[in-house]
């Protein structure tokens, strides 16, 4: 049987090319629907598109993949790349008191000098009931503060948490839930199972430049039309059924359906026809961006991942040491440190600080914290912005966010800022889009009667 081409077959418009868009049109082209991908930037990708540093080409921003990670594997596998992951056991660090502290195992967590040992049982009950826990909605209910003092007691929340939701949030932990530590544990701690009580990361080598080369050459095997440098500026009605599509170059083009998949106050502004309480919906979205200096250097910091940070003088959420799981051999030998720091999308002068100045400041913390540190290891140096990282997960924040299908006819969103029981990382994202596909998207194309010849 030969399917026949006609108004059987939809057009669809995928607004943005982040890992959603990408694997929503993936979908579609599956389901035989005629696909476009637009993205504003010159890049696909979002917040996994790569770039250059010195002459190394890697992420952008920093990305793993843990052995639990389900929804991304299932990409990877399909892809012909999941069996190429170089899974590597990983250390991670703490940074306390002035002093580097391995945390990597039990015995390591025993000696942790920071907590005595009635704190530290405190500590672990805390991460293991947080493990057992199903009911999310309850914990969104609930400010994160409380719940941790609760279950912590108020040195440990102190000592520890504090400092960790501080350099992770910002002042704007204050108003988080107790759903964003929640999610965090169960990630986490679904990991180590998985790993056998390890913490076992892995990448694709060649990095998301592999993968997405891979993604984009699918999708245009499967007919979806890729386009870049496309930003939509006004998606309405057209009145019979379809969406007009604005772009910024001032095109138009009709589409029976437009999925958004950008953050929530470029939809809202994209979207001016939606009604008062999506509008202000939308809106209230609050976002947590990121300012993530990149150095390549001659040797490694530590031999942690990740090292974590309660000392509030420095001005960093932790450091990552990438080069802990990617081969230097990919990095010319180099080796390859991420210096995040997250601050609220509306603090434009941690955006608008020129490089300069954000290099003088990491050369002279990592000088502060690591007496072998020297200037001149660092063979690169390049920083990464992004304002829309991920939607703040604010008290009975899923009871506040707007429909998928919006008032506006054939017009949905689908976004990140939609991660509800979870933390934004590359396997919620595809996760979600899995899922809100599966109720909003194939009910209608279940539906739509399929002609054959």
């Amino acid at each position: 049987m030969q399917v026949m081409e006609n108004d059987t077959q939809r057009h669809w418009c995928v607004v943005g090319g982040g890992m959603m868009g990408m694997a929503l049109a993936l979908k579609l082209a599956r389901k035989g629907q005629r696909v476009t991908l637009c993205e504003a930037a010159d890049r696909f990708g979002g917040l996994t598109s790569t770039w250059r540093i010195g002459d190394v080409q890697w992420d952008r921003f920093y990305h793993v993949t843990l052995l639990s990670d389900t929804a991304l594997r299932a990409l990877l596998d399909d892809l012909g790349l999941e069996e190429k992951i170089r899974w590597v056991e990983t250390k991670t660090g703490f940074y306390s008191g002035g002093k580097l502290h391995s945390m990597s195992n039990s015995l390591e967590f025993l000696r942790f000098p920071v907590l005595n040992l009635y704190q530290k049982f405190r500590l672990g009950s805390t991460i293991f009931f947080g493990s057992k826990i199903r009911n999310w909605r309850r914990m969104e209910s609930m400010p994160v503060e409380t719940w941790l003092r609760r279950w912590s007691g108020n040195s440990t929340f102190e000592k520890i948490w504090r400092p960790l939701l501080q350099a992770k949030l910002g002042d704007a932990w204050k108003k988080v839930s107790a759903g964003f530590i929640w999610s965090y544990i169960a990630r986490m701690y679904k990991a180590r199972q998985t790993g056998l009580k390890k913490e076992m990361f892995g990448y694709v080598p060649g990095g998301y430049a592999r993968i997405l080369e891979t993604l984009t050459s699918r999708l245009e095997s499967m007919g979806v039309q890729l386009m870049t440098s496309a930003a939509v500026t006004r998606a309405a009605s057209d009145g019979a059924g379809g969406v007009d599509v604005d772009f910024a170059s001032g095109n138009r083009q009709k589409f029976d359906r437009v999925i958004f998949t950008t953050p929530a106050g470029a939809i809202a502004a994209a979207c001016p026809d939606l009604n008062a309480d999506e509008q202000q919906r939308l809106r209230d979205v609050e976002y947590l961006g990121v300012v993530c200096s990149s150095l390549l250097m001659k040797r490694p910091l530590s031999k942690y991942y990740v090292t974590n940070i309660t000392d509030r003088w420095v001005p960093l959420t932790g450091v990552v040491e990438m080069t802990s799981i990617v081969d230097p051999a990919e990095l010319q030998g180099n080796s390859l440190v991420y210096l995040p720091r997250y601050v609220v999308a509306t603090d434009q002068a941690a955006f608008e600080e020129p490089d300069d100045s954000i290099r003088e400041r990491m050369l002279d913390t990592l000088e502060k914290m690591y007496p072998d540190f020297r200037r001149d290891d660092v063979t690169g140096f390049a920083v990464a912005r992004a304002k829309h990282v991920m939607a703040l997960p604010t008290l009975n924040f899923s009871q506040r966010l707007p429909p998928v299908k919006t008032s506006i006819p054939g017009v949905l969103v689908i976004h990140s800022g939609q991660i509800v029981k979870g933390n934004l990382n590359v396997n919620e994202t595809l996760e979600l889009a899995d899922e809100l596909f599966e109720q909003n998207i194939q009910p209608e194309l279940d539906n739509t009667p399929v002609a054959v010849a």
